[in-house]
């Protein structure tokens, strides 16, 4: 039976490796973000990180904490008829509950954790939307305060610690992809 593997966790920590090694097992990725550029754009906005911290937080007033479950939810429905899942950066609690609430059992959650410093210096010098040290910050307290990223943080079913190579790192998901 396929699964819906949504990935959480703070911004940097790893999250797109991870969706893009499921998505190279045969997972379909549904990535909940992209809803996020996809909107900044239609704005005619510059995509930054705080035009995009303002499209994220009128989504979630104008349908709610489970915002992107339920905006992304026919990618989703669509997908799993043929394929497992992977969602990329599932973030409230809100979001997991109403995941929960319609495909039960089959959704799994995987968080990947790094440590903090490691992220920040990640995403400073990362190809795509790099961050600075302060945008950095900025955005994991908006994340934990506006987002309820927490609650599926602490909650996740598997969990990786993203401190190491590149190497342990697919050697854990090989691991979880086996338990899943």
């Amino acid at each position: 039976m396929n699964k819906i593997v949504a990935i959480v966790g703070m911004c940097g920590s790893g999250k797109s490796i991870a969706s893009e090694y499921f998505e190279k097992m045969g997972y379909k990725k549904v990535y909940y973000g992209k809803i996020t550029i996809e909107k900044v754009i239609e704005a005619g906005l510059e995509v930054n990180e705080k035009n995009e911290r303002f499209v994220r937080e009128k989504l979630r007033k104008d349908y709610g904490m489970g915002a992107y479950a339920i905006v992304n939810m026919p990618k989703v429905d669509e997908a799993i008829k043929t394929n497992g899942v992977v969602i990329d950066d599932l973030y409230s609690w809100d979001e997991l509950k109403i995941l929960r609430e319609k495909y039960g059992d089959l959704v799994v959650t995987l968080c990947i954790m790094a440590d903090k410093n490691l992220r920040y210096a990640r995403l400073q010098t990362r190809d795509v939307r790099p961050l600075t040290l302060e945008e950095a910050k900025s955005r994991d307290v908006a994340e934990i305060e506006n987002s309820a990223k927490g609650g599926p943080i602490a909650y996740a079913d598997y969990f990786i610690l993203n401190n190491g190579t590149i190497d342990e790192y697919t050697k854990r998901l090989d691991e979880i992809l086996k338990m899943i």
